[in-house]
C-alpha cells in the first residue's frame, strides 16, 4: 500500500538532511521531489501543484524547533497537509434509520458486491446490527448467486426475487421484508457496467428517488488511479453520494484516488478494503493513513485489530495452562487463527514503524502460517496436548504426514519450547524482574 510514493517522499526529505534552517532554495528543491512523487502516484497534477504550494507556505522561512531539524518539521508539515487532502478527519456511517438503507453503486469489477458482503459482516460484528442484503444487479450472470454465497459465508439473509427484472421495486419490497422480519441496516447491491452510462445513471438514480437511503456509497476500485476520481465525479453529480469506499489497497495501487477524491468531490472516504476476506474492511482515518505513506506505522490501528480478536476468556485459560505447564499445540494453533484474522502479515507488518520500510521487499506469503499449521494437524491429539511425547519416531510421521522435513519438525518443537519458556517467565517473577531491569534501563 502506497510503497511506492513513501519511498519517493522519503528521498524528497533527504534533501533537507544537514540543514540547520528551511531556506526558499533547499525547500524548492524538495518539494519538486514530493510533487513528482504526488504526480507518479497518479494525483490530479492541479491537486499536487495546490498540495506543495500550501506545504511551501507553511514551511518558508521556520525556524527549527529545538526538537526538531529541517527534514522532520517537513515531513510534520506534509503529514498534516497529507490528513487535510484526505478528508481530515474520520467520517463514520450514518445509522439513524429503522431501518437504515445504504445504497451501494459503482462500476462493474469495482467490488461492489463482494464489499456489500464486507459491510454487511462488519455491522453485524462490530455495530450488532441485523443486517438484510439486497440483490438488486438483475443483469450480470450469477451477481445474485455471489451475494447469496457471500451472505451465506457471513451468516446474512439475503433478499433476492429471481425472475424480476425491475430493481426498484425489488428494493421497495426487500425493505418491507427487512421491517416485517426485524432487521435494522438493508444494504442494496446495485448492478454496475463497464462504463458510466445513462441507462446506468438513470437506474440508480431511480432506485435512490425511491428507497430514499441514508446512506449512499460510491464503491470504486482503487487500481485504477485517476479515472476512479472522474468516475467518482460522473456519479456524484448525479446521485449526491454520502461517502466513498475505496476497494483493492491491498494490490500494486499508486494511491493517487485516496489522495485526490476528497478534493474533487468533497466527500470523505468512509472504508478501505484490503484484502479478499470478509474481515478485510477498515474505516478510513485520514491521519493514519498519512503516517503509513510516510513509513511511520500505525499503530493504533494494529492495537484496535489485535483488542478486536482478543478473547478474554480464552486468556485466562491460557494462563492457567502455562501456569501448570499445560500449554500444547492446540493452544498454540488457536494462537495463529486469532493473528490471521487479524489480516494479511504485509499488512500487519505495515503498520509496525519502519517495519514496512525494512521489509518492503520482502515477499510475505498470506499462508506464512500454512507449514506450521501442517504439522500440528499431523499430530495426534496426544502429542498436541503433551508435546514432551514426541519422540524422533514420531517426528518422521508427523513430517510425513505434512510434506514436510524433520528439520522443520524439530525447527517448530524449538520454536514452541522456547516460547512456552518465554510466556512462564512473564507470568512469573521472571516478568517482574525484566519489569524491574527496563525500569532500571531509564
Amino acid at each position: 500500500m502506497f510503497n511506492n510514493l513513501s519511498d519517493k517522499l522519503d528521498k524528497a526529505f533527504h534533501v533537507l538532511k544537514g540543514h540547520g534552517k528551511i531556506t526558499e532554495v533547499n525547500v524548492a528543491e524538495t518539494l519538486k521531489e514530493v510533487r513528482r512523487a504526488l504526480l507518479d502516484a497518479d494525483v490530479n497534477y492541479k491537486i499536487a501543484k495546490d498540495f506543495t504550494k500550501r506545504v511551501k507556505e507553511k514551511a518558508l522561512g521556520q525556524d527549527v524547533l529545538t526538537t526538531l531539524n529541517p527534514g522532520q518539521l517537513m515531513v510534520k508539515i506534509v503529514k498534516d497537509e497529507l490528513t487535510e487532502l484526505m478528508g481530515g478527519e474520520t467520517v463514520g456511517l450514518n445509522l439513524s434509520g429503522t431501518p437504515t438503507v445504504i445504497l451501494m453503486s459503482g462500476l462493474q469489477g469495482s467490488g461492489k458486491t463482494t464489499f456489500s458482503g464486507k459491510l454487511a459482516n462488519y455491522l453485524k460484528n462490530k455495530k450488532t446490527k441485523q443486517v438484510l442484503l439486497v440483490g438488486c444487479d438483475v443483469y450480470r450472470p450469477a451477481a445474485i448467486n455471489q451475494l447469496q454465497v457471500v451472505g451465506e459465508q457471513i451468516g446474512v439473509e439475503v433478499y433476492a426475487e429471481v425472475g424480476n427484472q425491475n430493481p426498484v421495486e425489488i428494493s421497495q419490497n426487500a425493505i418491507k421484508h427487512a421491517k416485517a422480519t426485524g432487521k435494522n441496516v438493508v444494504i442494496i447491491d446495485t448492478a454496475g457496467r463497464l462504463a458510466v452510462d445513462e441507462e446506468m445513471m438513470t437506474e440508480i438514480s431511480n432506485i435512490h428517488k425511491a428507497v430514499q437511503p441514508h446512506e449512499t456509497l460510491f464503491v470504486v476500485d482503487s487500481m485504477t488511479g485517476q479515472d476512479a476520481v472522474n468516475t467518482a465525479k460522473a456519479f456524484n453529480d448525479i446521485l449526491n453520494f454520502e461517502g466513498v469506499i475505496l476497494t483493492k489497497l491491498d494490490g500494486d495501487t499508486r494511491g493517487g484516488a485516496a489522495l485526490s477524491i476528497k478534493s474533487v468531490v468533497n466527500k470523505p472516504i468512509k472504508f478501505i478494503g484490503t484484502g479478499e476476506k470478509m474481515e478485510a474492511i477498515d474505516v478510513f482515518h485520514p491521519d493514519r493513513m498519512a503516517d503509513r505513506i510516510l513509513g511511520m506505522g500505525d499503530v493504533v490501528s494494529l492495537v484496535e485489530r489485535a483488542q478486536e480478536q482478543y478473547d478474554e476468556a480464552e486468556a485466562r485459560k491460557i494462563q492457567k495452562k502455562i501456569a501448570k505447564n499445560q500449554f500444547g499445540f492446540d493452544d498454540f494453533l488457536k494462537q495463529i487463527q486469532q493473528i490471521k484474522k487479524m489480516g494479511n502479515m504485509k499488512d500487519l507488518i505495515g503498520m509496525i514503524p519502519g517495519a514496512g520500510k525494512a521489509m518492503k521487499d520482502v515477499d510475505i506469503d498470506d499462508d506464512a502460517f500454512k507449514g506450521i499449521e501442517a504439522i500440528i494437524y499431523s499430530m495426534t491429539p496426544k502429542e498436541r496436548s503433551q508435546p514432551a511425547t514426541i519422540n524422533s519416531s514420531r517426528k518422521k510421521r508427523i513430517a510425513k504426514g505434512s510434506g514436510t522435513s524433520v528439520q522443520e519438525v524439530n525447527q517448530l518443537m524449538k520454536q514452541f519450547n522456547q516460547m512456552s519458556k518465554m510466556m512462564k517467565m512473564m507470568q512469573g517473577g521472571g516478568g517482574r524482574k525484566m519489569m524491574q531491569m527496563m525500569k532500571g534501563m531509564r
